[in-house]
């Protein structure tokens, strides 16, 4: 589309929806406008390519998650129409990140759903056909503002002013039923536009409706709550993303939500298959590949299994046979409490019909692994239905084509350990699948002065083979190119200062070292650790043992769920931290601490470019694979981290001398941990840990009578009644994290040789391009 025809339809809009003209409208009406323009122009190649897609085997992902971001701008980049978008705003007058105040799509929680949300842009780009299947949360996961630096949550209204990039599609609407309701599941579908117009795929979520609507009889008896009371129950199931567990009526929900979508994606699949198929299921498993992201869409299995059974008539073993060889699982988490349980009672209680499949399934299992040879105990320790519950992660690998892990450390962790027993049954069905980022939205988007140095080096073509990164390492030793590179990065954390002194309200130089730990909030994850670093160097500054340190800002950005205690004691104490440090004017030009607010993809598309360390320091054998670390990595910074998850792959990708490993390794966490007293063994022995330690009961800070900071202290001391004391290793960690931490930040003083290792950096991240990932998906396991 050329510019006028553009800029017409532009103001076309504009006229039509809002009577305004583009000198005199909104940000949201421009937003709106251009918008609108821009899918009325890629509505062709978006027919066009269902229509190509439909007549050969295709894939299907589901994910209780799709952390999109904002739309726009990614959108226009990859339709080619962000220049001249920009062209016609400046031509106008117009202020082109006045669009920046448009909220993200808060439709995701972390590394799951913004994973989901690459490779379906991945997918797009290559033209693979793999559309998503989601939910179209009405509030997202929340808004999260800091008062008085605790968490405070509020609804992330994203839909208050509509949204100009999904289409209804009333026709496609299907019923969901409950034991005790039944909700309409209405499909939008959002275009993923391939960069370069090979293809735009669909992504499709569904929005819970009643299907009574308003109750004018009871209105008009005057019971206004009753008259709206099933549109409100109804549309509850697609509010809010996770929404608090913690009661019976809690996890009822979250069970409806995650049926909610799977049977309404099942049926429409059923539904297309029907369309072209007619009757006959014998081409059904053939034609399409189903991947489970995670265990939130396991019910899939016995769903699809239910609809053949009893809406075509089929018998258990054909439509388990269809089911299995249909559906792939991915696994995300070593860690036992996030491979779901559901108790029998609750999912009776909502979804009985689909419970006696489930049944049946187990049935089946444990058939099989009688013919194989296993023993009754075994066989019972293994049992999708074990006591009161059922084991969601055990019905996704028996009724599944393959399971795979996100990173070779993880698969390998899952193979020898989490799910050992499975694999010595079925070794065939193990793969690994390492993740992997788009580099478009992570490279080309958010950081286009790099993306110019880079295509200036080695030409254009890497953003869609973004192994031709390798061709940078001719560069690392031309002084001329890494300080090109140097004054970038300073140009992207100016950007940042200036970012966060108008969101935060808070001064910051690009002239400090910036080290950025941004991701989900998690004790595992280990935020704790790097406040309590913070506080070992604040100490040794105050008794004068760091005189020269390079000037360090330590930024944090992250959410934690709203039931989730100890992950918001932790908020509380990193902004107590910040408090301290911030105004003690023996440290104030020499360290700053500043937690970002709502951190979401597009504060990540700010802080990922500006970082020069990337804090990537989870207990060794817990972060399956991460994707924050490679968003780091592809933009120049250095990985300060353990020896986990994809940390590894990045290592040897990169090499030992271009990153800051640090810590306790998969296997040494194993050897120590039978016998791991850290109270006796490490907080009593040494003053540097006891002292930090204490900060959190001392009277240092103040957790405002909540108890947040004794609770966390005790977790650390004396452990709970559901974990032993120091349960993710801090205190065995911290002595060595914080020592090369500090060798990070002095060698940075040394801007060339520290340039050099952010080079080698982007230049060896051609492996971590979702690209890669999405390919190996498409060839090993969903046979595209």
């Amino acid at each position: 589309m050329d510019k006028n025809t553009f800029l017409s339809k532009i103001s076309d809009n504009l006229m039509t929806d809002y009577r305004t003209t583009i000198k005199e409208a909104t940000p949201r009406q421009l937003h709106n406008a251009v918008s609108r323009a821009a899918m009325t122009d890629i509505m062709p190649l978006w027919n066009d390519s269902e229509k190509r897609h439909n007549s050969r085997r295709r894939a299907y992902y589901l994910s209780a998650e799709f952390l999109m971001g904002r739309a726009f701008y990614n959108n226009l980049y990859c339709a080619g129409l962000l220049d001249t978008a920009k062209e016609i705003f400046a031509e106008n007058g117009l202020d082109f990140t006045c669009l920046e105040e448009i909220e993200d799509a808060a439709l995701g929680n972390g590394g799951l759903g913004r994973l989901a949300a690459c490779f379906l842009d991945s997918a797009a780009a290559h033209d693979i056909p793999l559309n998503g299947y989601g939910i179209r949360y009405r509030y997202g996961l929340f808004k999260q503002s800091i008062g008085n630096g605790f968490q405070q949550e509020s609804a992330d209204a994203w839909l208050d002013y509509g949204d100009a990039w999904s289409v209804r599609a009333d026709n496609d609407a299907v019923l969901v039923e409950f034991a005790d309701q039944a909700v309409a599941a209405v499909p939008y579908d959002m275009p993923i536009i391939g960069f370069g117009g090979k293809a735009v795929n669909t992504l499709r979520l569904w929005q819970a409706e009643s299907t009574k609507g308003f109750d004018f009889g009871a209105f008009d008896n005057q019971e206004y709550l009753k008259a709206s009371e099933d549109t409100i129950l109804a549309e509850a199931i697609s509010d809010v993303l996770y929404p608090n567990d913690n009661t019976e009526k809690g996890r009822r929900l979250r069970l409806k939500q995650q049926y909610f979508f799977v049977s309404a994606s099942i049926q429409d699949i059923v539904r297309r298959y029907k369309k072209s198929h007619g009757d006959d299921f014998s081409e059904f498993s053939k034609l399409y590949a189903v991947q489970l992201n995670d265990t939130h869409p396991t019910v899939a299995i016995p769903e699809l299994i239910r609809i053949l059974m009893f809406g075509e008539g089929m018998s258990f073993n054909e439509a388990f046979d269809i089911a299995q060889k249909t559906f792939n699982y991915t696994n995300h988490t070593v860690m036992g409490e996030a491979l779901e349980k559901w108790s029998i009672d609750l999912f009776k209680g909502v979804i009985p019909t689909v419970y006696e499949i489930i049944k049946l399934i187990d049935r089946h299992m444990k058939k099989e692994f009688a013919a194989k040879g296993l023993d009754e105990g075994k066989i019972n320790s293994m049992s999708i239905i074990d006591g009161n519950l059922i084991h969601m992660a055990r019905m996704a690998i028996f009724g599944t084509s393959h399971t795979n892990g996100v990173a070779q450390l993880h698969t390998d962790i899952l193979k020898n350990d989490v799910l050992n027993d499975w694999y010595k049954i079925y070794p065939e069905r193990f793969q690994n699948k390492t993740n992997g980022i788009t580099p478009r939205r992570w490279l080309g988007l958010c950081n286009p002065e790099l993306s110019a140095l880079i295509t200036e080096k080695i030409g254009s073509g890497w953003e869609t083979e973004l192994d031709k990164l390798q061709g940078l390492k001719k560069y690392v030793d031309d002084g001329s190119v890494i300080d090109r590179f140097n004054n970038i990065k300073k140009e992207k954390k100016q950007q940042l200062c200036d970012y966060i002194k108008e969101h935060e309200g808070i001064d910051l130089t690009p002239d400090f070292i910036f080290d950025i730990q941004c991701k989900r909030l998690h004790e595992y994850k280990r935020q704790l650790l790097n406040a309590f670093s913070i506080m070992d160097i604040y100490f040794k500054m105050k008794d004068g043992k760091l005189p020269d340190m390079q000037p360090t800002a330590f930024i944090f950005g992250a959410k934690a769920a709203p039931a989730y205690r100890r992950a918001k004691g932790i908020i509380k104490y990193i902004n107590e931290i910040a408090k301290l440090v911030n105004n003690d004017p023996d440290t104030k030009d020499k360290m700053k601490v500043i937690f970002v607010q709502n951190y979401n993809v597009s504060y990540a598309e700010k802080l990922m470019p500006a970082a020069d360390l990337s804090e990537q320091i989870s207990t060794a054998g817990l972060e399956a694979s991460g994707t924050g670390n490679m968003k780091f990595m592809l933009n120049g910074a250095v990985t300060l981290g353990t020896y986990d998850g994809a940390n590894v792959e990045i290592v040897e990708e990169a090499g030992w001398e271009n990153e800051y490993i640090f810590g306790a390794r998969v296997e040494e966490i194993e050897q120590i941990r039978p016998r791991y007293n850290p109270k006796e063994k490490i907080y009593y022995t040494n003053e540097r840990v006891k002292r930090v330690i204490n900060t959190l009961v001392d009277g240092t800070f103040n957790d405002g009578d909540t108890g947040m900071f004794g609770e966390l202290y005790n977790s650390l001391i004396n452990g709970a009644s559901w974990h032993k004391p120091d349960n993710y290793f801090l205190l065995a960690d911290f002595e060595g994290y914080v020592d090369t931490k500090l060798r990070a930040i002095y060698d940075y003083k040394n801007r060339n040789v520290f340039g050099k290792k952010c080079w080698m950096n982007i230049a060896n991240a051609g492996k971590f391009s979702s690209d890669r990932t999405v390919k190996q998906y498409a060839e090993e396991l969903w046979k595209l």
